[in-house]
């Protein structure tokens, strides 16, 4: 059985939270926001229109996607953020799991000393395991999943094929 598990393996998981690497991914999320489009322009319901057929419906779509991609994004996470709210067991789980996480990497590698012994960063991290894997599937996070890959396909795909290219476009497109 042990040769199955490997349990020196998850002294590696720290490592992989690096903060460096988190403060850049944050910094690329603050030149997606530049990208966002105005709510005005977003919403301009003078734009929607059903669209004749399926080639225009992936005209639309193609163009959208790429156009609106960071508006998109936004809805995407806001979507989350409420499937997260409306589910507050996974929203346990994920605190308890990101907050185990940086409890454990917070002490660098050092055994942790408790009045029960001395626990290495290797039987932390199962043991951390151990108690999120049950809970992960009694929060039912792949229903929840489902939900937001569904919802976000219906906001976006629908934004996406009946909003109309601005006329600017079109006009560049004819010449």
């Amino acid at each position: 059985m042990s040769q199955f598990l490997n349990l020196a393996s998850f002294g590696n998981v720290g490592s992989r939270f690096n903060l460096d690497r988190i403060r850049s991914d944050f910094s690329s999320v603050g030149t997606s926001i530049s990208k966002l489009r105005p709510p005005q322009e977003f919403f301009d319901f003078r734009r929607l229109s059903k669209p004749a057929n399926f080639g225009e419906i992936q005209n639309r779509v193609g163009f959208n996607l790429g156009y609106f991609s960071a508006n998109y994004i936004a809805i995407v996470l806001i979507l989350s953020v409420y499937a997260l709210i409306t589910n507050v067991l996974l929203l346990f789980v994920t605190c308890f799991v990101v907050g185990g996480v940086y409890g454990i990497n917070r002490l660098q590698g050092q055994d942790l000393s408790t009045p029960f012994g001395k626990y290495n960063t290797s039987q932390l991290y199962t043991g951390l395991l151990i108690v999120a894997i049950p809970l992960g599937f009694l929060a039912s996070p792949i229903s929840t999943m489902m939900w937001l890959i569904g919802s976000s396909a219906v906001c976006v795909g629908s934004h996406a094929a009946l909003m109309e290219k601005p006329i600017e476009t079109v006009f560049e497109e004819e010449v």
